[in-house]
């Protein structure tokens, strides 16, 4: 039976742009011991060439294919739900990416969606035009609904503070696509090629990546090297399988392996 894992990747490989200490070594070793993996992020902005470019920057070299994002799984779901349907988007690069690729239609008029991610060049006046569009009934995705850091530097705020604006102003609430929710993270199972059982989930968030990977039923590795501290567990109602400092902790093959 096949094992592999789903890698988060800020906060896991690397902080901003800087890599975290022994993560091209991790990869490496998958790669020549030839377990799949995918990194799964939520940043919808990134294609998944960005994606594998950054990576290239700090010595980690992987294809597309090791790449899967809440823009792919946008699209998807789309896709999923109205073939060849339409959508207003507030969000760039990947998310346009995807839906084109998925058959979705960009449009300024009566969408069948209005779609959220992240993204600096959207105006307030756009964010009016979308709120207009969801009261007459286009229905409202967000690719996720991560925080804002909260901290100076930031490069955008997070979609969890651009959707509650909308939500607030529309009355409803945003289907969300990417971690935790069920929707992502089955689809990037799937495009692994693994069942269940075989799924292992490394993240260092534990209300999106250990959530999502504990919903669903997939072994959990939380990495303390990001968000989450180790004080901070005893909050949570549920608890990853394994808790490592970082990833050139983890020893392959895994215990449940």
């Amino acid at each position: 039976m096949a094992k592999g894992l789903l890698i988060d990747m800020d906060g896991v490989i690397y902080g901003g742009d800087t890599m975290i200490v022994g993560a091209d070594s991790f990869i490496n070793k998958l790669l020549k011991e030839n377990i799949p993996f995918m990194f799964m992020t939520n940043n919808s902005q990134r294609t998944r060439l960005d994606a594998v470019r950054k990576l290239s920057k700090m010595g980690i070299t992987v294809t597309e294919q090791h790449i899967y994002t809440s823009a792919m799984a946008t699209g998807k779901f789309l896709a999923s739900q109205i073939p060849k349907g339409t959508a207003y988007v507030l969000g760039e690069g990947g998310l346009l990416s995807s839906l084109h690729e998925n058959g979705i239609s960009l449009v300024n008029s009566d969408p069948d969606f209005v779609v959220l991610g992240e993204g600096r060049n959207f105006t307030l006046e756009m964010v009016q035009k979308a709120v207009d569009m969801i009261l007459a009934g286009a229905k409202f995705v967000i690719t996720n609904r991560d925080p804002s850091p909260k901290k100076n530097g930031w490069d955008n705020l997070g979609i969890a503070a651009t959707s509650a604006m909308i939500e607030e102003a529309t009355g409803i609430k945003a289907f969300v696509v990417g971690k935790p929710s069920p929707v992502m993270m089955r689809y990037a199972r799937k495009a692994l090629g693994l069942e269940t059982a075989e799924t292992t989930i490394i993240g260092d968030t534990m209300d999106t990546d250990i959530r999502g990977g504990v919903q669903m039923g997939y072994k959990t590795i939380l990495v303390l090297s990001g968000v989450t501290k180790k004080e901070d567990l005893a909050r949570f109602a549920f608890k990853p399988d394994l808790v490592m400092d970082s990833v050139k902790n983890i020893q392959l093959p895994l215990q449940w392996w």
